[in-house]
């Protein structure tokens, strides 16, 4: 039977419609495919990525343990050669001069193999090469007693606040454990010197009262008679009246570091020292003093290394 127009234009339509909607799911399946194309792309772009950066990073981590590994055998050959090998050196040591004595803190880091970088801190006390400690004779009983000594005629006890920073040379390693290492060191910086009024205990006018006094022109008379002066007062008086005088220290010596482990520093140090200040350090009355001081010392070293 043949179609009438209404069922045509039906028939037409609905083909039409079907036409549309194939061409659209087509379209749609281009698009799944497009994405999953790009989604597969970027992953395989992102995987081989991943992998060469693992790959480097394993190169780069086999490249440092390769070089940790030889740093280290290196360290322990120069050890067994006799070298010192250490990041960090910790010393304190007391130091005896020959005009007095000092305590002081060094820290050095190593640099080179032979070369250590140095800083140091101490703390010590000048005496003059005049100074003469006398003691006061009194009667007890049937017995001769000593008061507590004094340095005659001094006006101040000179302290010394130094810092420093030098260099550590290594002359000869150990050639075993109990074998000894020579360095050579050199340290230069700033010196503040530290006047404090010395003090004396003293009969006050003959009254039978005594006087703990410091030198002054009042008191001259009576600081710098030997039979009025009873004895000397210790380190109690004179902290604030302290006078300040700053200058230039500079050292050189030889280390003899004889410690069995490398890990412990144990050895002496000979050495001389020089030093330079803005005046006169007024020490002894009576004497002439100085700016300028020169002394060999000797000093005693403990520490560690690590």
């Amino acid at each position: 039977m043949p179609f009438g127009p209404k069922q045509s234009l039906k028939k037409s339509l609905y083909a039409h419609q079907r036409v549309v909607i194939l061409t659209t799911d087509k379209v749609y399946t281009m698009i799944r495919l497009f994405q999953f194309f790009i989604a597969v792309s970027i992953f395989s772009v992102a995987s081989y990525a991943q992998d060469r950066t693992s790959d480097e990073e394993q190169s780069e981590r086999a490249r440092r343990r390769q070089e940790r590994q030889d740093r280290i055998r290196e360290l322990i050959r120069q050890q067994e050669e006799g070298a010192l090998i250490f990041n960090l050196q910790q010393v304190y040591g007391l130091r005896l001069n020959t005009d007095g004595w000092g305590f002081f803190y060094e820290k050095g880091k190593l640099k080179t193999v032979k070369r250590a970088n140095l800083f140091s801190v101490e703390f010590a006390e000048k005496r003059h090469p005049k100074e003469q400690r006398l003691s006061y004779q009194f009667a007890s009983g049937n017995f001769i007693q000593l008061g507590t000594p004094y340095v005659y005629g001094k006006q101040n006890t000179f302290y010394q606040l130094k810092a420093g920073f030098g260099r550590q040379y290594l002359i000869g390693g150990k050639t075993n454990k109990n074998g000894v290492a020579i360095h050579w060191t050199s340290v230069a910086g700033p010196s503040i010197g530290i006047e404090r009024p010395y003090y004396v205990k003293v009969f006050d006018n003959g009254q039978g009262n005594v006087a703990d006094i410091r030198y002054t022109k009042a008191d001259s008379i009576a600081f710098l008679s030997p039979g009025n002066i009873i004895q000397g007062t210790g380190l109690r008086y004179g902290w604030n009246r302290l006078k300040f005088v700053p200058g230039l220290q500079l050292r050189t010596a030889l280390r003899f570091d004889y410690g069995r482990y490398n890990e412990l520093v144990s050895g002496i140090e000979i050495g001389i020292n020089a030093e330079f200040y803005a005046r006169k350090a007024r020490i002894l009355l009576l004497n002439r003093n100085h700016q300028f001081f020169f002394n060999s010392y000797i000093a005693f070293l403990l520490g560690k290394r690590k």
